[in-house]
């Protein structure tokens, strides 16, 4: 059982729980009254704001973000298939900022999609589907052609689970796309990024169309953080998502093409046989301050 909030001077206190991955806990963001942040064993994971969807605290959520508002025009309903739910944040800001948008969401923790339903429920009138189970196995089971985006965020712990790396897997989330729809897929990589740098290939094995999106620091190598690959069999909106991205609170890097394959290297495709998960976050990288 989750503990019950209580307030003090105003400010609600966390909120823990048992789930299946651990623990999890909500702790309220002290500049903005109805906005939480869910963290599951330690590592925060979503940041939700119930006064307003729309606000995207998470860099990496900002740039998935950017990629949903690029995927169409303005406005425009769409269907999106999330793979990996934590606290539904992007499918809530879908749903604000593309009302009728009709969303399914998948996520392997049963306990968490309880947890966040309670303490961070959705909007009545949001189209969104919650479903439990593996990514892979439902994403198996969805028609083919049928979405406009399909986001890839799905961690046990704070690392992307071996199966949900492969060409394979890849392939089965693709054969779901219409012709012109959009891949995305937030990785976490330090140091020589090999394991971005397989995806990449990966993907590209897939697509015609591959950019990716980082903080210059993690392309470097300075630091471990979040890098997020678009794909998609259309040209993609280099220019707008470069745009959004340097004017970001912490701006990032969009490379494609030439730099894009200069960066990939010689890295080779992940198959079945050969995935990993990717690497674990170096100590501390997640300690509050």
């Amino acid at each position: 059982m989750a503990e019950k909030p209580r307030r003090s001077r105003g400010v609600p206190d966390p909120i823990r729980a048992e789930v299946d991955a651990g623990e999890a806990a909500l702790e309220p963001d002290p500049d903005r009254s109805r906005a939480w942040t869910l963290y599951t064993d330690g590592a925060p994971q979503s940041h939700v704001d119930l006064d307003d969807p729309t606000w995207l605290e998470f860099e990496y959520i900002r740039r998935l973000g950017h990629i949903a508002d690029l995927c169409a025009p303005p406005r425009t309903p769409i269907q999106a298939l999330h793979l990996g739910g934590g606290a539904l944040t992007l499918p809530r800001y879908i749903s604000a900022s593309r009302p009728r948008s009709r969303q399914q969401v998948v996520e392997i923790d049963a306990r968490l999609i309880a947890f966040v339903r309670e303490y961070l429920p959705l909007d009545k009138n949001a189209h969104i589907r919650v479903r439990n189970g593996d990514a892979r196995a439902i994403a198996a089971k969805a028609p083919d052609g049928f979405f406009d985006l399909a986001v890839v965020d799905a961690y046990s712990g704070s690392q992307v689970p071996p199966h949900l790396t492969s060409l394979e897997f890849v392939e089965e989330v693709v054969r779901t796309l219409r012709p012109e729809g959009v891949y995305a897929a937030n990785l976490a990589d330090g140091g020589r990024l090999d394991f971005v740098r397989s995806q990449v290939a990966t993907i590209a094995a897939l697509f015609p169309h591959v950019l990716l999106i980082a903080d210059p620091a993690v392309l470097r190598g300075r630091r471990f953080g979040n890098v997020v690959v678009v794909a998609s069999r259309r040209e993609l909106p280099l220019a707008d998502l470069s745009r959004r991205t340097a004017s970001d609170p912490f701006p990032g890097r969009v490379e494609d093409g030439g730099e894009l394959a200069a960066f990939t290297g010689g890295a080779q495709v992940v198959l079945d046989a050969t995935a990993q998960a990717s690497p674990k976050p170096p100590p501390k990288v997640f300690e509050r301050r």
